[in-house]
């Protein structure tokens, strides 16, 4: 059953997207184990739409996020968990599997729960994760130009 009370509080924002987010992520568990999934799962089969549930409700979290005041850090890192989650979903058959074990409305749900108190900052991990991805995304902008740069130095060796 989904958790029904958070630090936040009663607000029945959070309530609904609370119980969204459950069920997107953890409505069911795989017999014999402890992994959970949720409707994210099945309606991810359905080809063309069915990518599109777990974004959508990430942008209604980020939206509350951003209405309650929740640090921009924070803010971004939920973008991030989003993001991740729908690139995964673009790969046909390894969202699906991803979508069991990357809970990216699990994750930011508890996020805006945490932050959702005026007053509570950012964790220390909030700014390594956005600056990890952060620095993983500019090498991976800086790679095909090195990549360049060493071709066309080696071909001109070659060539000279």
């Amino acid at each position: 059953m989904p958790p029904t009370a958070g630090p936040a509080g009663t607000d029945p924002h959070l309530e609904r997207l609370r119980r969204w987010s459950w069920l997107l992520d953890q409505a069911f568990r795989i017999p014999g184990t402890n992994v959970r999934f949720g409707w994210d799962v099945i309606v991810g089969l359905v080809p063309g739409i069915g990518d599109l549930s777990s974004p959508a409700f990430g942008m209604l979290l980020l939206v509350q996020a951003y209405r309650m005041g929740v640090p921009k850090l924070v803010q971004v890192r939920m973008l991030i968990n989003a993001v991740i989650d729908a690139l995964l979903g673009i790969v046909p058959g390894l969202g699906n599997v991803a979508d069991i074990f990357w809970k990216a409305n699990t994750w930011n749900m508890a996020l805006l729960e945490r932050h959702a108190r005026p007053g509570v900052p950012h964790t220390r991990f909030d700014a390594w994760f956005v600056w990890g991805i952060g620095l993983t995304l500019l090498a991976a902008a800086a790679l095909p130009v090195v990549l360049a740069v060493w071709i066309a130095a080696v071909l001109y060796a070659w060539l000279v």
